[in-house]
Parts: C-alpha cells; sequence; structure tokens
C-alpha cells in the first residue's frame, strides 16, 4: 500500500511542483498586503491630525464628488472605529475603486491603486499570469491553477501516508529538523517536519482554494453545507448566484475578492454628474443627505464595531471578532428620511447565509485573526519549499544510484 502512495506521491510532485511552489509562495506574498501598503502608504490611510469631530458626511462626499469624472460616482463610505483611519469612499467604476478623505479636513488623500507588485502576485496566485478570454474561450491559467492544487491535495494525503511514522519514538523523531548534520539530512527534515507541522493549514488552504476553480467542485463543498449553486454561473459569480436550499436567497454575496482586496457596499447609483441627482427637484435632496444620520445611529446601537458601510438605501456593520471576517449586520434605509426599514442580523442568518465568508476566512487565514494569520504565511512559505526540497531528495537519490 506504501509503495503506491509512494509512487502517487512522487509521479504528482514532479510535473506539478514547480507550480504548487508559485501558487504558494505568490499566497504567503498577499496575506500581509494590506499592512505593508498602509506602511509604505501612511498619508493615504490615515489622517494628519485628529480633530474633536469629523466633517459633515455630506460635505466630505460632496468633496469627493466634485473630484470625479462624469461618468464616476460615489456609491458609498467606510467608517473606521479608528479615527486616525481616514474614511474610505467607494466609486461607480471601476470595480472595487476607493478614494480616501480626511474626515477632519476634507482633503482627499488619494485613489487606492493595487501596487504592482502585489497585483503581479494576485495574478499569479490566481490564473498564473493569465488572463480571462473575451471570446469566451478556455481560461488555462485558472484551469491549470485548479488542477495543480487538487493534486496538491493528493501529493499532501499520499505524502502523509508514505511517510507516516509506525511508532510513537518514531513519530516524534519525525518532527524534528537537524541542522548539523548536513545540508541533505537538513533539507530532508525540512521536507517531512515541514509537511507534517503544515498540513492541515495546506489542506484548508488548498480545499477552500479550489471553490474558485472549478464549477463541479463549488457546486458539491456549497452543497455539503446546503447551499445550492446555479450550474450556469461563471467564476467569480458563485456568491452572487448561491441560494440556500428552498429558493431563498442567502443575503449579499461574499465571494472571493482576493488576498488583500477592500470591499464596500455599493448602493445605487446616482445619476447625473459627481453622484448628484438630476431632473425634476433634484436641488432639493442630495444623495448623501441621511447617510451621516445613519452612520450615528448605527454606531451608537452597535459601540464594538469595526467598520460601517453606508450608501444609498443601505449600510453594513462589521465587528472585529473571531471567525468569518466577513461576517456582518445589514440593515436597509429610506433614503429620503434616513429612517431604518430593514435590519438582517449575522447572527440570525442559516448557516448556508455564513459559508462564503468562511470560506474566504480560513483561505486567508484571517479566521483567528493575526495568529493564524501568521501561522497561514509560515505554512505558505513551507508549502513553496516542499517541491523544492523534494526534486532536491528525488534528484540526489538518482545521482547516488546511477554512482552505484
Amino acid at each position: 500500500m506504501r509503495k503506491i502512495f509512494r509512487n502517487i506521491h512522487l509521479w504528482l510532485s514532479i510535473p506539478f511542483g514547480i507550480l504548487i511552489t508559485l501558487i504558494c509562495f505568490s499566497g504567503a506574498a498577499l496575506v500581509f498586503e494590506k499592512e505593508v501598503m498602509e506602511l509604505c502608504h501612511r498619508d493615504l490611510y490615515f489622517v494628519k491630525k485628529v480633530e474633536a469631530a469629523p466633517l459633515p458626511m455630506e460635505q466630505l462626499m460632496t468633496k469627493v464628488a466634485a473630484t470625479l469624472p462624469d461618468s464616476v460616482s460615489v456609491t458609498g463610505v467606510n467608517v473606521s472605529f479608528d479615527p486616525e483611519r481616514a474614511y474610505q469612499v467607494t466609486l461607480s467604476k471601476p470595480r472595487r475603486a476607493s478614494m480616501y478623505v480626511d474626515q477632519y479636513t476634507g482633503e482627499v488623500t488619494g485613489k487606492y491603486e493595487r501596487a504592482p507588485f502585489f497585483n503581479f502576485m494576485f495574478r499569479m496566485h490566481r490564473w498564473l499570469l493569465d488572463s480571462m478570454k473575451q471570446d469566451g474561450g478556455i481560461f488555462w491559467g485558472k484551469m491549470i491553477v485548479g488542477t495543480s492544487t487538487l493534486m496538491f491535495v493528493f501529493v499532501l494525503i499520499s505524502g502523509v501516508v508514505v511517510w507516516w511514522p509506525r511508532t510513537r519514538k518514531a513519530l516524534k523523531n519525525s518532527l524534528k529538523i537537524v541542522a548539523n548534520k548536513g545540508w541533505r539530512r537538513f533539507w530532508y527534515d525540512l521536507h517531512v517536519a515541514g509537511g507534517m507541522y503544515t498540513l492541515v493549514f495546506l489542506l484548508a488552504m488548498a480545499l477552500t482554494g479550489l471553490t474558485w476553480s472549478f464549477q463541479w467542485y463549488r457546486t458539491g463543498f456549497y452543497k455539503t453545507f446546503g447551499v445550492e449553486v446555479q450550474p450556469s454561473m461563471g467564476h467569480g459569480n458563485a456568491a452572487a448566484n448561491a441560494t440556500a436550499k428552498g429558493g431563498k436567497p442567502n443575503g449579499k454575496p461574499e465571494g472571493k475578492e482576493g488576498h488583500g482586496e477592500r470591499s464596500g457596499n455599493r448602493g445605487e447609483r446616482p445619476a447625473g454628474e459627481g453622484g448628484r441627482p438630476e431632473g425634476r427637484g433634484a436641488h432639493r435632496r442630495s444623495p448623501y443627505a441621511h447617510w451621516e444620520q445613519v452612520y450615528k445611529q448605527l454606531a451608537q446601537a452597535n459601540p464594538g464595531y469595526k467598520q460601517i458601510s453606508v450608501s444609498d438605501g443601505s449600510a453594513s456593520v462589521a465587528f472585529s471578532r473571531f471567525g468569518n471576517q466577513r461576517a456582518t449586520d445589514r440593515y436597509k434605509f429610506n433614503p429620503r428620511n434616513g429612517e431604518i426599514t430593514e435590519t438582517t442580523l449575522y447572527k440570525d442568518l442559516e448557516d448556508s447565509g455564513k459559508i462564503r465568508g468562511w470560506i474566504y476566512s480560513v483561505h486567508v487565514g484571517s479566521w483567528g485573526g493575526m495568529l493564524t494569520r501568521i501561522l497561514t504565511f509560515i505554512a505558505a512559505l513551507i508549502g513553496a519549499s516542499l517541491p523544492l526540497t523534494g526534486y532536491y531528495l528525488w534528484i540526489r537519490k538518482k545521482i547516488k544510484r546511477k554512482a552505484f
């Protein structure tokens, strides 16, 4: 039996090893994208000085709207509990576009743009730098990444079977990494013990990552948790098209946006230049007139919030807690008077309405806070090294056989 698994482990690792290294390494590079960006561009994400009170939200949104071209409008604002963080203003286009404004001075600090390095790593991690075909052709990069990830699952499982010690003492010895007995022993220990230590994290990342690669896998994975996925939906639309058993929608989609990407509520886009309403009576009501009223009401009702997002007619409250990092309480309000008309609390959702956020949180390691993110980062780096150490051991073995 071990011989069969040894052959599976070897002959899957040889062709897919380099691809697995690229996927794991690029994934590790994305774990702390947010922190790196904030460290390098602090003037974009943080205000210069915290004042007694921020300017009215309507005034701030109007300032941002005045800087936008006619075809782009303000769709929402994200307000952090931290008074030093600038307001993040979401825009109608391009996708996930946003700007930052100092809420105390009204100064627009800049537009969020993903750094070329992280953009490169994201495209490497998801599609091996390939691009989606506009003519509907095969998305080879996505398919290769998905296939390599699936093979990685079999490589990990077969590796456990091959190297699982027969005795408790042997198990203890196999989990040691010795650095003073030569390079071959060191690389062997790193390959075996490193794989054992990171097995759970690597399997978790691989099994959740596959939901963004294959329709059949996504359908089966979601169905396990009671969520039906429409067969016709394409990549990236899983959350938008997933429905719970019985045909009821599972609330706002929480599909994958990639490591480190920011999301905000996308409300109805106001018509006219800068997001101002047009037509009869347009001068009587600003689209942002009651945003601050809604924000203050939600902030007062949720003193421990992490971030409050408000858009035209909807709002959400996120909290700093373990578990699903995309868990939010959602609200709808009347844009004409700011009255909250509907409340959907995360704790009241069925399990099928929570699974999408859990998949993302487990994949990027954010479910347990900074500790699990660090462990995920280390596991991804070790995962990237496993094929390389495996190649080294295999080549050394081949050379040694030829020598005799």
